[in-house]
C-alpha cells in the first residue's frame, strides 16, 4: 500500500529538556562504537487514539532531563587517537519533533504494516545532515490520523541505545506522559565505562562473528550479492504457539530445553540458506544478538548497547541434510545456535569480545551470514501513552538483516520480518511454509 503524503501544518520543531542538565562529553563503549551500530532504529506505533501534541512535547521535554544525552550531539572522540570512537557531546541542542497529518485511517494501514515499503519513509521528517555523526540522536514525529489514531515515528540512534534501552526510554516517555508528576521507575545509567576494554587488551576467544579480512575470493559474498545485485522483496511470516510446538516436535528427544527464539532461528536460518542454493561445502553463519546485561553485571537502567552478536556456523551439507522422515530438520542448526549461546556463559568471553573491538580493522562477517535482531521480547509493543496499547509495532523500513518482531496480542507469538532477493522469494517462501496447514501471515508487498 502506497501512503498518503503527510500534510504538515508547522516545520519540525526541536524539544530541549525542561531543566538545566550537564554538560560534558560522554565516552562510548567498544559496543556502542561498532561501525555495524552508526545508523538510527526507527520504530513505528500505530495508535488507535491520538495523544495531544502538546502533552507529547510537554512529557517529552521532561523526560530529556533523565536522558539528556540523547539531547546531544554524537561526535568522534576527544580522548582517543582512533577516529572509529566515538563519544556524546551533552550540550542540550534537542530532540526533532515533527507534527503531522495523514488521510487515512488506523484500520486502513493495520494490515500493510505488516510489510513496509519505500512510502512508509513518509511518517519520518527528514533531517539535513552532511553525516551520520551530525543527525540529532533523537528524531520523532507523531501523524494524526482522519480516524482519531496516530501514529509515532522514532528515529533512536543505535550508538546510543539497543533495543532494550529504547524500549526502556520510550516506557519512561510514556509514564511522565501518563502521569507528568510521577518519578521514573529506575533511574538511567549513562556510563558506558563499566564496558571499557582492558589495557592491554585481551583476546583469548575466538569470535566467529567478527573478521579482520576480506571474504576468500572464491567465497562467494551473500551479502554484498543480496545488497547489489537485484531488488530485495520483503517476506513475513507469523509462528503462533502451535506453529513453535511443530517445530519443536522435529527435535523429540533433544536433551536441553528449546526456547521459542532458538526453534525459530533455526528453522529461518535453515530455510534461508536452502533458498540461496549454496555449494555444500561453505560454511555459513548466523549471528544473533544476546542481552548481556546480566551477565557482565550492567546496572540497573543501562540503556546503551548491552548485547553482543553471538555467531553459529554450519557447513551448507550439514545444515540443510534431511535426518528425518518428514522432510524437514532444524536440529543441526539448533545444536549450532546453542552451542554459540552455551560459549558466551564461559569466563571471559564477553570481555574477550569487547577487548577484541579496540582493532578498528575489526568488523561483523556478514559475507555469508543471516543477522537477527530480536525485537520480540524487549516490551516495544507495551508501549501506552495513556489511551491504550498500540494496534501495531514495527520497524519503518525493511532491513537487509532479518527482524523477530512481537505480535501485538499474542505475547508467545513471534513475526519474522526478511527481505530476500527477487530471485529466491518463491524459494524461501517454500521451506518457510512446508508444513501442511502452516499458519501464516504473508503478503506480496
Amino acid at each position: 500500500m502506497e501512503l498518503p503524503d503527510c500534510v504538515y501544518p508547522r516545520p519540525p520543531v526541536t524539544i530541549f529538556p525542561c531543566a538545566p542538565t550537564p554538560k560534558h562529553s560522554l565516552h562510548l563503549s567498544n559496543l556502542d562504537s561498532q561501525k555495524f551500530f552508526k545508523f538510527s532504529v526507527k520504530y513505528v506505533h500505530l495508535f488507535e487514539k491520538c495523544v495531544s501534541v502538546d502533552v507529547l512535547k510537554s512529557s517529552l521535554a521532561r523526560v530529556l532531563v533523565d536522558y539528556y544525552p540523547l539531547a546531544g550531539r554524537l561526535r568522534r572522540s576527544s580522548i582517543c587517537e582512533d577516529d572509529h570512537k566515538l563519544e556524546v557531546d551533552c550540550n542540550g541542542e534537542g530532540v526533532v519533533f515533527a507534527q503531522a497529518f495523514m488521510d487515512a485511517t488506523a484500520q486502513q494501514l493495520l494490515q500493510p504494516c505488516n510489510l513496509p515499503n519505500t512510502s512508509w519513509k513518509k511518517l519520518l521528517c527528514k533531517v539535513k545532515a552532511q553525516s551520520f555523526l551530525d543527525l540529532p540522536p533523537l528524531i520523532i514525529q507523531v501523524t494524526s490520523l482522519r480516524c482519531g489514531g496516530m501514529i509515532l515515528c522514532t528515529a533512536i540512534n543505535h550508538c546510543l541505545c539497543d533495543g532494550t534501552g529504547a524500549s526502556q526510554f520510550l516506557h519512561d516517555w510514556a509514564c511522565l506522559t501518563r502521569d507528568p508528576n510521577t518519578e521514573l521507575p529506575v533511574t538511567p545509567f549513562h556510563g558506558r565505562h563499566v564496558l571499557n576494554p582492558r589495557d592491554p587488551p585481551q583476546v583469548h576467544f575466538t569470535h566467529a562473528g567478527y573478521t579482520r579480512t576480506n571474504p576468500a575470493s572464491h567465497q562467494v559474498d551473500l551479502h554484498d550479492w543480496m545488497v547489489h545485485s537485484q531488488p530485495l522483496v520483503v517476506t513475513s511470516f507469523t509462528f503462533g504457539t502451535s506453529e513453535v510446538l511443530l517445530l519443536k516436535k522435529q527435535c523429540l528427544s533433544w536433551p536441553k530445553p528449546i526456547t521459542t527464539f532458538e526453534s525459530v532461528a533455526a528453522h529461518t536460518w535453515r530455510a534461508w540458506v536452502k533458498s540461496m542454493n549454496l555449494s555444500p561445502t561453505i560454511t555459513v553463519k548466523l549471528i544473533f544478538t544476546v542481552n548481556v546485561r546480566k551477565k557482565v553485571n550492567l546496572p540497573e537502567g543501562y540503556y546503551g548497547n548491552g548485547f553482543v552478536l553471538a555467531c553459529a556456523e554450519s557447513t551448507v551439507r550439514d545444515l540443510t541434510t534431511v535426518e528425518n522422515d518428514d522432510g524437514d530438520d532444524i536440529s543441526h542448526g539448533l545444536k549450532a545456535l546453542q552451542q554459540a549461546k552455551a560459549i558466551l556463559e564461559e569466563k571471559g568471553y564477553i570481555r574477550s569480545m569487547v577487548d577484541l573491538l579496540e582493532d578498528k580493522t575489526v568488523r561483523v562477517d556478514l559475507s555469508t551470514s543471516l543477522v537477527i535482531s530480536q525485537w520480540s521480547r524487549l516490551g516495544l509493543e507495551d508501549v501506552d501513552f495513556g489511551l491504550g496499547k498500540p494496534l501495531f509495532m514495527g520497524p519503518l523500513s525493511s532491513y537487509v538483516h532479518c527482524l523477530f518482531l512481537p505480535v501485538v496480542g499474542d505475547s508467545n507469538a513471534v513475526r519474522v520480518l526478511v527481505s530476500v532477493p527477487e530471485s529466491v522469494v518463491g524459494s524461501f517462501r517454500y521451506h518457510m511454509l512446508v508444513k501442511d496447514g502452516w499458519k501464516k501471515q504473508e503478503n506480496d508487498g
